[in-house]
């Protein structure tokens, strides 16, 4: 079956290769073997001697730009010399706001192969927020794309103090980059100007995705640059003649990183859309003859319901990489568009481990091979639902869960060589504080807490489970929104949903309650029917919002904390609201009235 899902997908019956396991891991731990032996060669030198090696060979693919590997250390070059001229080095920091395009990654390749920090901004904020984001890196310059300047403009009255701005493209504010860059020398840098740059030193700012508040932003080292590109290369088994596209946000660590300096690190090419298109993107992987491309489960979802595309098998994809394919539509999203071997894989931008489900086993995130569990250390432990604080036994140490049981995941903090990966943190001390965890399973020892909700099964997978705070206990038992979610999502008639818990006066616990987005197709009766055979009865949503669309973060991360304030109240929503009959179980409108007798205690579910 496998040789007739390749043959469907490269137009040959030639086999594609497909390394075994353990030279896949093999190939990860080659990659990243000499980081620390050579702690002055950053990834802007992984570029350069490409550059030397392929001068012609294309690196960065767009629409509207293309650099080939000697153009792409050209324009680093100039972006480090441009920042050495203006005196940026260790301690400082430019923000950049841009639009994804192949431009993104010289600017901060070459910027912090010098000593300075680049904060990765995301484009879609706005006023105080972005402000926040700019205050928290405590910028010294932006870097501004054109196409940001209205942006930009509602921060600036509510930034602390406004940093130097330089403008990229026409009909921009500030200073001319543009100007300034075309000035400057591309040839490689010298020792005197490279300066003494290490791995150890801090390379960007990766924001979080602020799902839960204002974004934190996270160090990132240039050790961990190196780090991130050699496993994905060694582990997507990347080669020259690899060509990946990545449609995730450049501002984030797997879209702006991960996934590009895979490619990079291996002499392949990236082809970077400015943003993920369900139209377009079956055109993009033929047009641009991908073989890799780059996901977050969302988007496979999305994919998946849309109409069939005569494009969606006639490519020459090999390999499909990146995190959150759910169990429900793994299988489904191979078959349909002809994938013949899917990456899954665990990590967080601030994390201090990953997770990579190297055999392909649906719906796992992964498993820590013995010959690795020194340089990935983890564990689950139990967690209180309501809390969300680890328990504890009598000796005051944590709890490991056992084969099965859902906890939290944790990293232990500390250095390969004494059992342990670094945690970098982020600029606020006092965050970077929340997520040590401290004597879990010995007194003085440090764990990072992931904030994920995971099970291990009897062969060493680990399976995502829900986030800490979004899981909710009803009924005695644990509720797994994720779960609920994907049930909902496969509804007929359902475009999107957001399942979350709700506090019901008198009741222990938190009630399920969806917000819904739907088409003409949607009836509650089918809604109720096709739950009942995917969900236990204590999982199924006592309350649904109908809502006009979802807020979510650009990689698809939803927001709900506002939707958890807002509640069933008919006065505060605005929105449709619907609850479920516990005797019939049909739904029925929540009314001033109903919503009274609820509150007081007159209706029970």
């Amino acid at each position: 079956m496998e040789a007739a899902v390749i043959q469907r997908a490269t137009g040959s019956s030639a086999p594609q290769r497909r390394p075994s396991t353990a030279k896949t891991w093999l190939k990860a731990i080659e990659l990243t073997s000499k980081i620390e032996a050579e702690p002055h060669r950053l990834f802007a030198d992984v570029v350069e001697d490409w550059a030397q090696r392929q001068p012609m060979r294309p690196a960065l693919l767009s629409d509207g730009l293309t650099f080939s590997y000697g153009e792409l250390a050209a324009r680093i070059n100039r972006y480090a010399r441009w920042a050495l001229g203006l005196g940026i080095r260790a301690g400082c920091t430019v923000c950049l706001l841009m639009p994804s395009r192949p431009d993104y990654l010289a600017c901060w390749l070459g910027i912090s192969s010098v000593g300075g920090t680049v904060a990765l901004i995301n484009t879609r904020l706005v006023g105080r927020s972005l402000a926040h984001c700019i205050d928290v890196a405590c910028a010294d310059h932006v870097i501004l794309a054109a196409e940001c300047v209205d942006a930009l403009e509602t921060a600036l009255p509510h930034l602390d103090r406004v940093p130097q701005i330089w403008s990229l493209g026409a009909g921009g504010v500030g200073a001319d980059l543009d100007a300034a860059l075309a000035a400057l020398d591309t040839s490689p840098l010298s020792s005197t100007e490279r300066g003494h740059v290490t791995i150890d030193q801090r390379a960007l700012l990766i924001y979080t995705s602020g799902t839960t508040g204002l974004p934190k932003a996270a160090n990132v080292s240039h050790r961990r640059i190196l780090s991130w590109g050699g496993w994905f290369a060694g582990l997507a088994d990347a080669s020259v003649d690899d060509r990946l596209y990545d449609c995730l946000p450049l501002h984030h660590s797997v879209g702006g990183v991960v996934a590009p300096c895979s490619m990079l690190h291996a002499g392949g090419s990236v082809v970077i859309p400015e943003k993920f298109s369900v139209t377009n993107f079956w055109d993009d992987i033929a047009g641009f003859d991908c073989t890799v491309f780059q996901y977050i489960g969302e988007l496979c979802r999305y994919l998946l319901k849309a109409p069939a595309s005569g494009l969606e098998t006639a490519h020459r994809l090999r390999l499909a990489v990146g995190n959150g394919l759910r169990g429900d539509i793994w299988e489904a999203f191979a078959g349909r568009f002809a994938i013949p071997r899917i990456l899954e894989f665990y990590a967080a931008t601030e994390g201090n481990f990953s997770l990579f489900n190297v055999e392909g086993k649906p719906g796992a995130i992964g498993r820590i091979p013995p010959l690795l569990a020194h340089r990935f250390p983890a564990a689950i432990v139990k967690v209180d639902a309501d809390s969300g604080s680890p328990v504890r036994g009598a000796d005051g140490l944590c709890i490991g869960c056992a084969h099965g049981e859902v906890g939290e995941a944790i990293g232990r903090i500390g250095t390969a060589d004494r059992g342990g990966s670094p945690f970098e943190g982020y600029t606020d001390p006092a965050e970077t504080a929340k997520k040590i965890l401290r004597d879990v399973f010995a007194e003085g020892d440090a764990w990072l807490r992931t904030g994920d909700l995971m099970m291990r099964d009897e062969q060493g997978y680990f399976h995502f489970v829900d986030r800490v705070g979004d899981t909710f206990r009803w009924k005695g038992e644990n509720v797994a929104t994720g779960e609920v979610n994907d049930a909902i999502r496969d509804c007929r008639g359902v475009l999107d949903a957001s399942t979350y818990g709700v506090a019901v006066p008198g009741a222990d616990g938190r009630a399920g309650m969806a917000a819904l987005v739907v088409d003409q197709d949607f009836d509650f009766w089918t809604f109720a029917e096709h739950l009942a055979r995917r969900l236990p009865v204590y999982a199924l949503p006592i309350f649904v919002r109908l809502c006009r669309s979802l807020e979510a973060t650009e990689t698809f991360k939803q927001k709900k904390q506002q939707l958890i304030r807002e509640g069933f109240d008919p006065l505060v929503t605005g929105d449709p609201l619907f609850f479920r009959d516990p005797a019939s179980g049909d739904f029925h409108p929540i009314s001033c009235a109903v919503y009274a007798s609820i509150v007081d205690g007159r209706f029970r579910f």
